[in-house]
């Protein structure tokens, strides 16, 4: 699975496009928090055996976030409105964007995978392919396949089945041994180095823009 940084460096870019008026340090710390919130499924695997990639990693949590923000905020008497305005609304809706896009959907594009139907189902999914232009076969994609009239989607094992190695709980089950080794993965690839350095980059660019405009 990607590391949590690269994770947060897509949060912050994320972050800065969809912010608008509200960016500042207190909205990006809320957008930070947001797309690091579903790697914390690593700790509850240390009780919850399966638990990395699927109890946080599930699509229910911004599913529900989004209903009851959508609730809330469609009533005259808006309890997030009143306490905290427009720029509250806006900082609560970017965040469930985020918690979807960079901290669901990174998993679920990569062939490491994640449990997105937990609990109602522990099987981990991962959509991976490509996207060709071919001068002889057109435009092929494999992304999106079917079989027997159904959406098919590459299945990576299940909760029971699959262990998700992570730095907090390195080994299946939940007896975390001591002396095991443990790997802080920070960056794995190149792509994701850049990714990491324009989030790096965007947000001082960002401040300085918003200090020149007042």
């Amino acid at each position: 699975m990607p590391p949590t940084l690269v994770t947060v460096a897509v949060g912050v870019l994320l972050g800065v496009a969809l912010l608008g008026a509200a960016f500042d340090r207190k909205s990006m710390a809320v957008v930070v928090a947001a797309a690091a919130l579903p790697d914390l499924d690593a700790l509850l695997s240390l009780w919850i055996h399966g638990a990395t990639n699927a109890a946080l990693h599930t699509l229910f949590v911004p599913l529900a976030a989004g209903a009851v923000l959508y609730y809330d905020t469609s009533r005259e008497e808006s309890w997030l409105r009143s306490r905290y305005g427009w720029y509250g609304v806006r900082i609560a809706w970017v965040a469930v964007a985020v918690y979807a896009v960079a901290g669901i959907g990174l998993d679920l594009f990569n062939i490491q995978s994640a449990a997105v139907l937990y609990p109602v189902s522990n099987r981990y999914f991962a959509i991976v392919g490509k996207l060709v232009l071919s001068t002889q076969e057109g435009v092929v994609q494999t992304y999106v396949e079917f079989g027997d009239g159904w959406l098919v989607a590459a299945t990576q094992g299940t909760t029971e089945s699959r262990h998700m190695a992570s730095w907090v709980n390195p080994t299946p089950g939940t007896s975390n041994p001591p002396g095991v080794d443990r790997q802080v993965h920070l960056v794995d690839s190149g792509w994701q180095l850049v990714v990491v350095a324009a989030a790096a980059a965007i947000l001082p660019a960002r401040a300085l823009v918003e200090r020149r405009g007042r």
